[in-house]
């Protein structure tokens, strides 16, 4: 497997980590996002919406970083990863949307403003991040795992990357230790591998 990946993007992170952590043989081929590689003919070939992480599974091409946690997940064949029990699956499924959005825009969005100058408004977007936070907190009081499954599912890895750089768009994690500890724990699974600090003094 190829993953084409950028070191500073939390989508890539997801499923460099998940890749990592289940022992899959691939290769990391970093995108030279700040050049417009994503944007460029053979990369939009790849993902038309110019987006990393791109994963290509000998020519079988899966964009879009929670796709490609459930193709992985699917790949390896059944595992707690992504559970068949209707019930655990569909809450795997519920915190994979609250990844793609609620994160996406809060504590995600966050992060884009300091590290990358994006245009958001960063009380708006800082207020979001801490609202998501709290129902992630609320929810860890009952569970080890974020979908309430018995061992990680690709929802704990789908979560992760943003949550854990949370600090880096100035939302502050000191308030929630049951996300902290969560964090914790998704970094003692085999194979872990941290996300990349942003420059600017905070290189790891």
């Amino acid at each position: 497997m190829k993953l084409y990946y950028y070191p500073l993007s939390g989508h890539a992170h997801r499923a460099a980590l998940f890749l990592s952590i289940t022992g899959i043989d691939h290769e990391l081929i970093e995108v030279d996002l700040p050049a417009g590689a994503h944007k460029q003919p053979d990369f939009l070939a790849l993902n038309a919406f110019g987006e990393v992480p791109v994963l290509d599974d000998n020519g079988t091409i899966i964009a879009d970083s929670l796709a490609i946690l459930v193709y992985i997940a699917r790949k390896i064949g059944p595992s707690h990863w992504l559970p068949t029990d209707p019930a655990e699956e569909a809450q795997v499924q519920r915190w994979l949307s609250v990844a793609a959005g609620k994160i996406a825009y809060g504590v995600c969005a966050a992060r884009l403003i300091t590290v990358f100058g994006a245009p958001f408004n960063a009380d708006e977007v800082i207020e979001r991040a801490h609202a998501t936070l709290a129902v992630m907190e609320r929810t860890l009081a009952d569970h080890q795992w974020i979908a309430g499954t018995q061992e990680p599912s690709i929802a704990d890895i789908a979560l992760y990357s943003y949550v854990e750089r949370a600090p880096e768009g100035n939302v502050d994690l000191s308030g929630y230790p049951r996300i902290q500890a969560w964090l914790r724990q998704i970094e003692g699974l085999p194979g872990f591998i941290p996300f990349q600090r942003t420059r600017a003094g905070l290189e790891a």
